[in-house]
């Protein structure tokens, strides 16, 4: 699968997460343990904006946009028509060269686990679609180290042998997978 395919899958599930977010408070409580619903739909919110800044101008600042004007769906939107427009071979984020196929990726697993995550706090059960999380499963084991525990991800949950992708995609970025649909 493409990476913009992959992104496109992500937005699409992070979508209908989002979606349900306006009939519960932005006080609520995450899978986040530090951040709140509200912060975590603009941390959401943060990561489409350095997405479309990588797909459309081929940069990311390390500070994110202040600019808030335009609504989830509006950046997803965004990002996906800046994908489509044909991004930049590479991006620099702070300076330092990234591929645009591996930033697009992990994008997609940003997304994805954050768009899981805002379900969970509204008390909708929405699980990843399977053939989803196993591609983001492959992108994680790739770029979470040890030394983004504890600082950029929670310590990983064990799972079961055999368990769906779901659940090992969550447990490996630090999510409790028997809260998984």
């Amino acid at each position: 699968m493409s990476a913009g395919e992959l992104l496109e899958r992500s937005l699409a599930y992070a979508l209908g997460s989002v979606a349900g977010s306006r009939q519960v408070g932005l006080d609520r409580g995450t899978p986040c343990a530090e951040w709140d619903l509200g912060e975590l739909l603009g941390h959401l919110d943060d990561s489409l904006d350095a997405l479309y800044e990588g797909l459309s101008g081929g940069r990311i600042g390390l500070l994110p946009q202040t600019d808030r004007v335009c609504g989830f769906r509006t950046r997803a939107c965004a990002v996906l028509g800046a994908w489509a427009a044909g991004p930049p071979e590479g991006v620099l984020v702070g300076g330092r060269p990234l591929d645009v196929h591996v930033m697009a990726a992990v994008g997609a697993v940003e997304i994805t686990v954050h768009g899981w995550d805002v379900a969970r706090s509204c008390g909708r059960p929405r699980p990843i679609p399977e053939a989803l999380a196993a591609e983001l499963l492959s992108v994680a084991q790739c770029v979470v180290g040890e030394e983004d525990r504890g600082v950029r991800f929670g310590a990983p949950v064990a799972v079961p042998s055999g368990a769906r992708p779901e659940a090992r995609l969550l447990g490996f970025l630090g999510r409790d997978f028997r809260e998984a649909g």
